[in-house]
């Protein structure tokens, strides 16, 4: 059971309007509401099935009535002082939400049946979530809020989501008040009290800690040793705690933080496994939530004691989240821990391994805490969670290359049945795979084909798709290559086509393509690729590659200009780009962007594009090159890009899928990335995507909102052209352009 004390989003009072009850109960997500009196006392409570009961028994409709009106007056309820095991029987089948009131019949907190999450301040930990990564600071910090706080300041560095400390109340705690010269103290004791009394931080000075890390952003946590200390972190507002494996068997401790009701991760070292047994079940019966960490409580921890296997058998014992505490050098061992599942590691952390202290020895420094969260994360990415295959876009690209389609080994017409002997095995991989061959065999061919074409999936299917006219309140284009333009293009009513040009097709004889002027608009995609593995990239820190792609552009410029007496009507043709702005290990800080855009304004600015429109793309954040994935820089940000466009006088073109990947992977809103960058476009490349490099999609098959888009679009930009620019769309004559503009015939 989890309780909730900051429950103001779950009340309304009693003369509220039924319509306000109704706002809260959307807005908090639990489907219920509970109503009180001024004076806090519980009056009633409204659930989503309470007000459907009374909507139905109402002839006319009134949600301005009061809440007390509609609320239920037979409900549920336990008392904040319960232990968690007698509240627990409350809950049912019907009831996931119990108010918890005080001995006066206030509501004071609300008690929820647990659902495997944990909350602490704005970080959820579950099995969803990335790993929770604590640096364990203890006593590092060697009795300096200075050297606290630095600390502080490299965990928040090194990428950790918390900041532990310890408090000690001596004089309680230990049997001799703690003090170091005491002559019949062990050697251990009297080491570990003498370290104590020098290190520890006072009070006031742990809360001045804990509110830095509020400033820098990082979670204070803190384990306290004792009641007194657990009295005073509860003072100071703590909003959980962690147990040292050296109280996982103080029953008393635990009970006292259980009726707390935070969240609390219990390192399970030094205890037998009977112990352990012993305190999960009592865990269970005292406690709300909490997170079982294994743990080997010597310092450092030989490899050969570590056991990761039995982090499975505590996730079992307790029904709950496991993680790893490691006393252990190095980092492999975490790592090892995060694919077995950890969802919280703790690890040591000192700014020098040399200083006085136990601890200090088996820390990590700044630099090998940050190598091990940025393995944590990569680890946690490649996990991914998702029990069945799918491809990559990445893997349907080599697919396509790499891989084998059937073809048809003779010329045969519509009608004819078709043999195993018809069929071919050939590379490239761009049709119906060979695996699929005895569902063609002894079909019916549903179209003419000639030797040597590719079969696809609509001749499966006895469907032919072919283009026709559409109607658009706007110009319409397709992507075309310079060998297929007039088969794609003539049996459609098209505004324009988009050449997407390879290095090679700079070479060709345009005449061997076009003869006399025609009635089409075109632009041009610039490519991306150029021989010798050269990535365009006009902003490239290397002076020499910039000047590369600065003469390559040039060239994709002279071909649009010659393209021109083909295409009179396109009085300044648009060249779109990729302008640039990847880095292959990681991306760029945004303090640092602004200087490859300046460098990208002053590689166009050595172009002659006279009578020639050069519009940068909007880019994906996980942009795919031949070689591999990278990390994309520019272009991205709305404003960034908006503020380009508005300060140099240019356009861009608009890439919704590359733009939607941007925003679900930054979490913004696409919606005000289009109010923002539609204004600016000369061009849009309408195509879906999904998560955060699922690009070039079918319409529909993503997660663009398409009614929204067309509305936006006709609003903020009403004459501006678009290609549906589907990945291998110009496949079996163009089948995934047609179908992209029968979908989108109904927005746009």
């Amino acid at each position: 059971m989890i309780i909730e004390h900051n429950i103001a989003k779950y009340i309304v009072f009693h003369e509220d309007t039924i319509l306000h009850a109704l706002g809260k109960i959307s807005e908090n997500e639990s489907r219920i509401i509970f109503s009180v009196r001024e004076n806090g006392i519980l009056e009633g409570v409204l659930s989503d099935g309470d007000f459907r009961r009374w909507l139905v028994e109402q002839k006319e409709i009134n949600l301005n009535q009061p809440v007390s009106v509609v609320s239920n007056k037979t409900f549920k309820s336990g008392l904040i002082n319960e232990s968690p095991e007698s509240l627990g029987r409350y809950f049912s089948h019907t009831v996931d939400c119990l108010p918890l009131l005080d001995s006066q019949g206030r509501l004071v907190a609300i008690g929820k049946r647990g659902n495997g999450k944990i909350q602490i301040e704005n970080r959820e930990i579950d099995v969803n979530a990335p790993s929770f990564i604590i640096a364990e600071i203890g006593n590092n910090h060697n009795g300096s809020l200075i050297e606290a706080k630095k600390l502080i300041d490299e965990a928040v560095r090194a990428g950790a989501d918390c900041a532990k400390f310890q408090m000690r109340d001596l004089d309680t705690l230990y049997q001799n008040k703690g003090k170091p010269d005491d002559p019949s103290a062990d050697l251990g004791q009297q080491y570990t009290m003498d370290l104590l009394n020098k290190f520890q931080l006072k009070n006031d000075e742990l809360f001045s800690a804990f509110d830095y890390c509020h400033e820098k952003g990082i979670i204070p946590l803190c384990t306290p040793f004792d009641k007194a200390s657990l009295n005073n972190l509860e003072n100071y507002g703590l909003q959980g705690y962690k147990v040292a494996s050296a109280d996982f068997t103080n029953h008393d401790l635990l009970q006292a933080m259980g009726r707390i009701g935070k969240p609390m991760i219990c390192s399970t070292g030094m205890s037998t496994e009977q112990e352990v047994r012993q305190s999960i079940e009592f865990l269970k019966k005292n406690s709300n939530m909490y997170i079982l960490l294994h743990c080997n409580s010597t310092y450092p921890t030989p490899l050969k004691d570590i056991n990761l296997e039995y982090m499975d058998h505590l996730r079992e014992l307790g029904n709950c989240m496991v993680g790893y505490s490691g006393h252990e050098r190095g980092i492999n061992v975490v790592l090892a821990a995060i694919a077995r599942g950890a969802k919280v590691i703790e690890k040591h952390f000192t700014l020098d391994r040399t200083l006085e202290g136990n601890d200090h020895r088996v820390s990590l420094l700044p630099d090998e805490f940050s190598n091990m969260v940025r393995g944590i994360r990569e680890i946690e990415e490649s996990l991914g969670g998702n029990a069945s295959r799918k491809l990559s876009q990445g893997e349907l690209m080599n697919r396509e290359v790499l891989g084998k389609s059937l073809y048809i080994n003779r010329t045969i017409k519509k009608g004819e049945i078709i043999s195993h002997d018809d069929l071919a095995v050939k590379s490239p991989g761009q049709g119906i795979s060979p695996n699929q061959i005895d569902k063609l065999v002894g079909s019916t061919a549903v179209r003419d084909m000639e030797k040597g074409e590719i079969f696809f999936e609509s001749d499966l299917k006895n469907k032919t798709i072919v283009p026709r006219k559409y109607s658009f309140n706007r110009p319409v284009g397709i992507p075309v290559r310079y060998h297929d333009w007039d088969k794609l293009s003539s049996p459609a009513d098209l505004d324009f086509i988009e050449f997407h040009l390879s290095y090679k097709d700079l070479e060709e004889n345009l005449e061997n393509f076009f003869k006399g002027p025609l009635e089409l608009e075109f632009t041009v995609h610039c490519p991306e690729l150029f021989s010798g593995d050269h990535v365009l990239d006009l902003c490239s820190q290397d002076s020499k590659y910039r000047e590369r792609s600065i003469r390559e552009v040039q060239k994709v410029i002279d071909v649009t200009r010659d393209l021109k007496k083909y295409f009179p009507k396109s009085k300044k043709p648009v060249i779109v780009l990729n302008a640039g702005g990847h880095t292959q290990d990681a991306p760029l800080k945004v303090s640092e962007r602004k200087k490859y855009y300046d460098l990208i304004l002053d590689s166009l600015s050595k172009l002659d594009h006279k009578g020639i429109e050069l519009i940068p793309q909007t880019m994906p954040p996980f942009p795919w090159h031949f070689g591999g994935q990278r990390f994309q820089n520019l272009f991205m940000d709305p404003q960034e890009t908006a503020e380009f466009c508005q300060q140099n006088n240019y356009r861009v073109c608009l890439d919704i899928s590359h733009s939607k990947l941007a925003c679900n992977h930054h979490k913004w809103s696409f919606k005000k990335f289009v109010e923002v960058v539609a204004p600016f476009s000369a061009l849009f490349h309408i195509v879906d995507g999904n998560g955060v490099d699922g690009e070039g999609l079918q319409i529909g098959e993503g997660d663009v909102d398409f009614v929204l888009l067309g509305e936006q679009l006709d609003e903020l930009a009403p004459n501006i052209g678009f290609i549906p620019e589907i990945w291998q769309g110009h496949k079996n004559n163009g089948e995934g352009f047609w179908i992209a503009l029968d979908k989108l015939e109904q927005w746009f």
